[in-house]
């Protein structure tokens, strides 16, 4: 009794030492029993600073103690042996990711003017990014409220047809799969696939259909 009434007023900044002693992988969720042997804890994949590898059993953890939305207690800023507890985000890089974005819309843009690439292009590029930025968001805010997800694969064909400048923009402000080594691969394959897709737009035969896209489009909205 009294170890619980002591881990109730530990201070929350206070790293507490646990070793993982439950976990579902698939629900993303499990237990931390602290050294000192008091009740087992609740963390959620969402606490780790670095989510990959996936936790496992009898891992060796630190914490801070923290509450849920419902008052229930919890495991915040989880960290494993060897990771720091400030994080492993690079704020140079995320800086680098959004200018990689903002610049590709910017040569979209400067393309349209000096090679004569329709401007239904450019339209399509912010369109998609900015329709991608807004679904990274609502994942966002359903992964913190732990309701429906958006599918991944979801994501990447978004990103895939023209709106990867919004999901790298997103994945960096909002912080949202930013840290998902899997995932950031997938982004970085249809980026590729994306920007290859335009740089064939200027060829001959890549010219000939988007001219004929164009006038295919043109001639059903009107």
């Amino acid at each position: 009794m009294f170890s619980l009434l002591n881990d109730g007023y530990k201070d929350m900044t206070k790293r507490v030492l646990g070793k993982i002693t439950h976990w579902n992988e698939g629900k993303g969720y499990g237990f931390i029993t602290p050294s000192s042997h008091a009740s087992r804890v609740f963390v959620h994949i969402r606490a780790f600073k670095k989510r990959y590898p996936s936790p496992e059993l009898n891992q060796v953890v630190q914490y801070s103690l923290s509450t849920d939305k419902q008052g229930r207690r919890c495991a915040a800023k989880v960290t494993r042996p060897g990771e720091n507890l400030s994080g492993n985000s690079n704020p140079i890089t995320g800086l680098f990711q959004i200018l990689i974005a903002v610049s590709f819309i910017v040569a979209v843009n400067w393309s349209v003017s000096a090679y004569n690439m329709p401007i239904q292009i450019l339209y399509l590029y912010l369109a998609a990014s900015a329709f991608t930025f807004l679904v990274y968001a609502k994942d966002k805010r359903a992964a913190r409220r732990n309701r429906w997800r958006t599918q991944e694969s979801t994501l990447h064909t978004l990103a895939l047809v023209g709106g990867w400048p919004g999901a790298l923009i997103a994945q960096q402000v909002l912080r949202h799969k930013s840290r998902k080594n899997v995932f950031q691969l997938m982004s970085w394959m249809m980026i590729v696939l994306n920007c290859s897709a335009f740089g064939w737009l200027f060829t001959a035969q890549g010219a000939e259909l988007l001219r004929a896209l164009v006038a295919a489009i043109g001639k059903w909205s009107g």
